[in-house]
């Protein structure tokens, strides 16, 4: 039986206590931009490692963890100072379809953002509106590929205009902007309010939330992503993401929780 509006608060409130707490850095890929101290080797090994993040979990750690061996460890130093050599080390990458020639255009794309477009966070400080990160999504993608890439490479970045969850890039974001107290979350980007984060929706935390009665569309798209914004706004209207914890816990009982 579903609780009552005040009570399923209650019960999520809870869940966010239970597992937002540091024993959940080392089950999640959050571990890997917990490596680092600098705020642009945070960022770039966050956005690189969400991007890789679906399937195993323990995959997406290796897979994470071995690409930033590959660029030394110090992957902002890497890709503002690489020359020629440095890539053939990076040519068989692979994770699922995300692949050694991806890797070289994201390498590309970061690089001409940090040098002309103020970085990662200067263009979601761009982009985002006050209610809303998802427009900040979608003209990201477009910044990102304003260099020459293959088309292949797109299928990576993904778009809520065109109807996605965007689930990776939306993890991303909780990592950068949203600040807590247990210190999971890393709360480096200033300007942009958690109030406007969407939570990362995936199969399980989607079902979560049906069964809970916080969304009623079938399909894990953007107009999902909408619906569950509004029912968790309700809630903690100046940090709605932050029940992604309690989502989560509640999908490891249901499930492994793989991304």
């Amino acid at each position: 039986m579903i609780p009552d509006t005040a009570g399923l608060k209650e019960f999520l409130d809870a869940k966010v206590v239970q597992y937002n707490n540091p024993d959940f850095i080392h089950l999640d890929p959050i571990q890997v931009p917990h490596l680092y101290t600098s705020k642009e080797d945070v960022e770039i090994s966050g956005f690189l490692t969400a991007t890789i993040s679906w399937g195993n979990r323990v995959s997406i750690i290796k897979s994470a963890t071995g690409m930033m061996s590959l660029m030394g460890d110090s992957p902002f130093d890497f890709i503002m100072n690489h020359r020629a050599w440095h890539l053939k080390k990076l040519t068989h990458f692979v994770h699922r379809t995300f692949n050694s020639t991806d890797l070289l255009v994201f390498i590309e794309a970061l690089k001409s953002i940090y040098l002309n477009k103020d970085g990662l966070e200067g263009i979601f400080n761009k982009y985002v509106t006050n209610d809303s990160i998802q427009p900040a999504i979608h003209s990201f993608k477009n910044e990102f590929f304003s260099i020459p890439h293959p088309a292949r490479s797109q299928k990576h970045i993904p778009d809520p205009f065109n109807g996605s969850a965007a689930k990776r890039l939306n993890m991303f974001l909780r990592w950068m902007v949203r600040k807590d107290d247990a210190g999971v979350d890393f709360g480096i980007w200033k300007n942009i309010s958690p109030s406007v984060l969407s939570c990362p929706l995936d199969l399980h935390s989607g079902n979560i939330a049906r069964k809970l009665g916080l969304m009623k569309r079938r399909q894990n798209d953007a107009k999902a992503v909408q619906e569950l914004d509004n029912e968790l706004r309700k809630f903690d209207k100046s940090d709605p993401v932050k029940y992604d914890f309690a989502l989560f816990g509640l999908g490891i009982h249901w499930k492994i929780r793989t991304y």
